[in-house]
């Protein structure tokens, strides 16, 4: 990969992937009772968005290495948001439908990423 590409990180399909995934969550997050507004539902939040922000700042650093541990920070929030939807689902929150909804799209990213940073190692 261009060090230039990378570098514009709005270029990067998983970073692109991760954009859109956001809203999809913040919108899934809704459905959680206000009780969570602390709890489930500031972390999933949180983590939704740290996906895509360990992506542009990877893509930032100076060396492929420092690159690869973000992208492996990125990797590490989008499971945590797949541990959190789980939660959600046992406890009612969200159905399973719901949740394999999100599950798939969450195991694209996780593909993508993993794909990319064996791509830089």
């Amino acid at each position: 990969m261009s060090k230039r590409k990378r570098n514009n990180f709005r270029e990067l399909n998983v970073w692109k992937k991760s954009r859109s995934n956001n809203p999809r969550i913040y919108k899934l997050m809704e459905k959680l009772p206000e009780e969570e507004k602390y709890g489930i539902i500031s972390q999933a939040k949180r983590a939704s968005v740290s996906i895509m922000t360990n992506i542009s700042e990877g893509a930032g650093r100076r060396t492929d290495k420092d690159f690869v541990n973000f992208l492996g920070f990125a990797h590490g929030s989008s499971t945590e948001v797949e541990n959190l939807l789980i939660a959600s689902m046992d406890l009612g929150y969200i159905t399973p439908d719901d949740f394999k909804e999100h599950e798939v799209y969450l195991h694209e990213i996780q593909k993508m990423l993993n794909g990319l940073m064996n791509t830089l190692e």
